[in-house]
């Protein structure tokens, strides 16, 4: 009996990804409410797993919830200002006591490795300290914040030390100054900061929204910071998802790699952002994941895999490796996250001013994202630049997506005199012909 585990296809799909995170480093924010809505010890195991699969892990943590909580309980009623509290002796004696209890119950979770528990056999050093560097935000607009504070610097080098001996690093949402004081500081600073300081491979934001949408209500599931910040000025002042996105683009702009917007209610949501292909949030990056570019040599086992559906199905005529290998100069392919989903050739022939686009190919799961389009278009300026005055294409199942796009049905006739000796009467391949402008 043939007994089918999906979870064995996913591990299967999930280990490129694998390879690709261990001994990377990551830095996660997990605001006070995912702490406070019970969600701390799903993502407490999803960590440890991470952790063992080699990936070198600081997390940041968030009280607000926690102190509104404490602050409500004492009978404290804070000034507000502009978004942040302002920490008088009152309001900071609550955040210290907050900050070390959520502290100390994330250090005694971390070290549970009962039999009966998912991290049974894992054995995690957590280490936190005076990691982070605070300066006072001073008087704004004749307020004065106290102990509110600011970052003035993240121990990036004491932090590594930690990372290089196995440590998973726990920075809580307080600094120190150099007089001896406590800061009280925004979480979302204190992991952009540190994903700054360390050159994280990525910064992980976990807090109330899956990450951001466009006007139809679609998930965005990439956006540089150039795209992404114009969104600032629709999000509310105090919000969240206002101080995730801002801390984001500085990051990305600072150079880290990838920064993620995720949402705790998403209980896969970690897992499920960093082991499969397309991810669950949005991504912030300066460097697109899905890029078309021209084809190397180093793509053909990407091409073989890409193609061979469609050529079981009789829609494109079989190309050897060899075939694709020789021609490779010919194509334009899409790659996203490392995987080729998307190609197309430009054959050109010796003596002549019309061309062949040829395999246009894009992969079943990618399909509606206009990258056909983005592909034809990429020859067509090819073309353009090497005085190609016309292309054509043979095909037995696209006939009416080519009209669309400007082709029309042609003759034999009309083909190169190579092509049209050598063209598969079994086929019965449709031809059209585009001129260019």
């Amino acid at each position: 009996m043939d007994t089918r585990f999906p979870f064995v296809d996913w591990f299967r799909n999930a280990s490129p990804y694998i390879n690709a995170h261990r001994g990377r480093t990551f830095v996660i924010l997990v605001e006070g409410e995912a702490m406070a809505s019970g969600r701390g010890e799903q993502l407490i195991q999803d960590l440890a797993l991470l952790h063992t699969l080699g990936v070198r892990l600081v997390v940041v943590f968030g009280i607000r919830p926690q102190v509104q909580q404490a602050l409500m309980t004492a009978g404290i009623v804070p000034t507000r200002h502009d978004g942040r509290w302002v920490a008088d002796s009152t309001v900071m004696a609550q955040v210290e006591q907050v900050a070390a209890h959520q502290r100390l119950w994330l250090e005694a979770r971390l070290s549970l490795g009962l039999p009966s528990t998912p991290l049974h056999g894992v054995e995690l050093t957590v280490v936190s300290g005076n990691l982070v560097m605070a300066k006072p935000l001073g008087v704004r607009d004749g307020v004065d914040f106290d102990h509110s504070g600011e970052v003035r610097r993240v121990r990036g080098g004491a932090i590594q030390g930690l990372l290089d001996k196995g440590s998973l690093v726990l920075l809580s949402p307080l600094g120190f100054s150099s007089t001896g004081e406590v800061f009280d500081l925004d979480a979302s600073e204190v992991a952009q900061q540190t994903a700054v300081a360390l050159n994280a491979d990525k910064l992980i934001l976990l807090g109330e929204s899956e990450g951001l949408r466009d006007e139809t209500g679609a998930l965005l599931r990439q956006l540089t910071p150039a795209e992404a910040e114009p969104r600032l000025e629709y999000a509310e002042a105090d919000s969240e998802l206002r101080r995730h996105l801002q801390a984001a683009c500085n990051a990305s702009r600072q150079g880290v790699v990838r920064t993620h917007l995720l949402s705790w209610h998403n209980h896969d949501a970690l897992l499920g952002e960093l082991f499969t292909r397309d991810g669950v949030g949005t991504m912030i990056t300066q460097h697109r994941y899905e890029q078309l570019r021209p084809a190397e040599l180093s793509d053909v086992a990407g091409l073989l895999e890409l193609l061979e559906p469609l050529e079981r199905r009789g829609m494109l005529v079989a190309r050897s490796r060899e075939r694709l290998e020789h021609e490779i100069d010919d194509y334009v392919v899409i790659e996203r996250d490392g995987m080729v989903i998307g190609c197309a050739a430009l054959h050109e022939f010796p003596q002549s001013d019309i061309a062949e686009l040829a395999c246009v190919a894009v992969h079943s799961s990618y399909r509606g994202g206009e990258r056909g389009e983005r592909l034809v278009e990429a020859l067509e300026r090819r073309a353009c630049k090497h005085s190609i005055s016309s292309l054509f294409v043979l095909t037995t199942h696209t006939a009416h997506w080519f009209v669309e796009h400007g082709f029309r049905p042609a003759t034999l006739e009309e083909l190169p005199p190579l092509k049209r000796d050598t063209y598969n009467q079994a086929r019965k391949s449709k031809v059209l012909l585009k001129e260019l402008g």
